[in-house]
């Protein structure tokens, strides 16, 4: 009954929305700490949820430099830092410094009661 309680008020969610595309990421408390990164799972993709000044952001969490784990990296004035050479991402934007074009993509978060919804 539970259950079906709790995937009822995510269709709701969704419907207020006007989108379907929004899955069940985590719940809140799972999110990563402040000024921490943490890798999830969502339709198939690998996620990195980002902690920075009490606000999660969501991104690829495949670097387009090397195909490093971007959640296994630091957090450093609102960017995140690849582990592996040092490539840093704008939270804000998901654009890379002094990389030209390059960017990971974002996707946008939702809390719906306990659960952290994601638009992918």
């Amino acid at each position: 009954m539970l259950q079906a309680m709790r995937e009822y008020r995510l269709a709701r969610e969704r419907e207020m929305m006007g989108e379907n595309s929004a899955v069940r990421l985590c719940s809140v408390g799972e999110l990563p700490k402040e000024g921490e990164a943490k890798e999830f799972a969502a339709s198939g993709k690998a996620i990195c949820v980002a902690m920075a000044n009490g606000k999660a952001t969501a991104m690829d969490n495949v670097c387009p430099h090397r195909g490093a784990s971007l959640s296994e990296g630091t957090i450093e004035d609102g960017k995140l830092v690849c582990p592996w050479h040092g490539w840093t991402f704008r939270l804000s934007d998901g654009g890379a410094e002094g990389m030209g074009n390059e960017r990971v993509q974002l996707y946008q978060l939702r809390v719906a009661g306990d659960d952290v919804l994601i638009d992918v």
